[in-house]
């Protein structure tokens, strides 16, 4: 085992030691209560990510915040008026949004919520990575730290992650791509692109088992399965759409079928019920030959983020998000040419409609 390999084992065993404890249907009201009124008095927004506990999604939706994919969450911070934002996530999502809103005041339920790929993915390693193949684009995904965004020529997100590579390799670049190498591989696949690839993986995503998903599909041969792509390549192959987080929840909206297999976080069965309330969601098995079952489709870092810890930091103000300045205007250009890659996308897509 590699020293990546024990300190996200360390952190994920942290992780589930200090996720919130349950709380009772009355001292969740008086929470809630409470931190609605911290969020008036701090001139805060609260977004939450799909991955977050159903309560901490319905709370930012009914405070005016937002339940969005790391990007989305940056963005709507970003237009939102509100001076403080609060997010409920894991830490590149901070870091992602003070990187696009350095004015603000960024604030997190806990700094503690990390992430397997942005651990796997140390600053100083991939930089050495990189420097030994000078001749190669470097394009981060977007669950990375805000030094590794600063190393790269490109930030993607999975909903983007195909189109910027296709235009790259279009280009004839050769790309270092890191660190979801389930991601990457699946992006290599469908563009055929000349990719080296960082050896990092998601531990929910990883766990889904390519037996486990044939049987259930035995079991509901009429269930569309869906996917995600940090997804190993046998689960993937089995799905009947493969995509981020926003896209799997238009698929369950927009898909005739009535019932779905899904490979992704548990979070986004809150997201996905709400939208498509008359379907039914399977979550897809990560037990298995083999399986550890560490993760059991959620993700402990996501669950790190309770009602508890989110009034305490609104109330304290300690859990902030901080980038150095020089290190923010390095990872500012790679997330800009994403923004700017993807607004020109929507453009033409708009113009073709």
């Amino acid at each position: 085992m590699t020293r990546v390999d024990d300190r996200i084992l360390v952190q994920e065993y942290l992780a589930h030691e200090a996720e919130p404890k349950p709380l009772s249907d009355e001292e969740k009201a008086g929470l809630e209560s409470r931190i609605r009124e911290a969020l008036r008095q701090q001139d805060a927004v609260l977004v939450a990510h799909y991955y977050t506990d159903p309560d901490i999604q319905r709370l930012a939706e009914e405070t005016g915040g937002c339940v969005a994919d790391s990007l989305e969450m940056a963005r709507f911070g970003n237009q939102h008026p509100a001076s403080t934002v609060v997010v409920a996530g894991v830490r590149f999502m901070g870091e992602t949004a003070k990187i696009l809103n350095p004015e603000k005041r960024v604030l997190m339920p806990t700094l503690e919520a990390t992430c397997s790929l942005d651990i796997g993915c140390p600053p100083d390693e991939f930089a050495a990575y990189c420097d030994q193949h000078p001749d190669r684009t470097v394009v981060v995904y977007a669950n990375t730290s805000a030094a590794v965004k600063a190393r790269a020529d490109w930030v993607v997100t999975s909903s983007c992650a195909q189109a910027i590579v296709e235009d790259l390799d279009a280009r004839g670049e050769k790309i270092l791509w890191a660190p979801d190498k389930h991601l990457g591989g699946y992006i290599q696949r469908t563009t055929g692109a000349d990719m080296l690839m960082w050896d990092g993986s998601c531990i929910v995503h990883e766990e889904f088992k390519f037996r486990g998903l044939e049987d259930l599909k035995a079991l509901y041969p009429d269930a569309a399965v869906l996917v995600h792509p940090e997804s190993p390549e046998q689960v993937v192959d089995m799905a009947d759409v493969v995509g981020s987080t926003s896209q799997l929840i238009h698929a369950v909206q927009s898909m005739p079928n009535e019932r779905f297999i899904v490979a992704t976080d548990n979070g986004i069965f809150y997201k996905m019920q709400q939208l498509a309330p008359n379907k039914t969601l399977i979550e897809a098995p990560t037990a298995g030959n083999g399986a550890t079952c560490r993760s059991c489709a959620h993700c402990p870092w996501m669950a790190m983020n309770g009602l508890e810890n989110l009034l305490h930091v609104l109330q304290q103000g300690d859990q902030e998000i901080h980038v150095d300045d020089a290190l923010r205007e390095d990872a500012l250009r790679p997330l800009r040419r994403m923004l700017d890659f993807t607004a020109n996308m929507n453009l033409k897509a708009a113009g073709n409609a």
